[in-house]
């Protein structure tokens, strides 16, 4: 990965170093794991599940959501996710469903940076 790279993916809120020390410095293997992140469907299914207000199933995309960008060190969109995972088990379902017009935007910005 070259410097370009990681610059843009730590502009995106990624911390490269914090996700390679989890990835033992393989580099590449990094790589692999943000491109997979491009093909989960957990962010089309937790859109999906507010458009139909299915409550279970949100809370269990954002969770895994919440999970996969923790391990990845994509802290923005781990923030949001965390924020909005507490306001689901608050009951606050109509202030979380509220968060995804900021959460899709980094969404959107960090998907991009790492398609290249």
């Amino acid at each position: 990965m070259d410097e370009a790279k990681k610059n843009s993916l730590k502009k995106a809120g990624i911390q490269v170093e914090d996700a390679l020390g989890r990835f033992m410095g393989n580099e590449k293997l990094l790589e692999r794991f943000l491109l997979k992140f491009l093909d989960d469907r957990n962010y089309e299914q937790l859109k999906a599940a507010i458009e139909e207000k299915d409550r279970e199933t949100e809370l269990r995309c954002s969770h895994t959501l919440k999970g996969v960008c923790g391990n990845l060190s994509m802290t923005g969109l781990y923030d949001l996710f965390t924020r909005q995972v507490e306001l689901m088990r608050a009951d606050q379902w109509e202030e979380a469903e509220a968060m995804m017009p900021e959460i899709e935007t980094v969404y959107q910005a960090v998907t991009a940076v790492i398609r290249g």
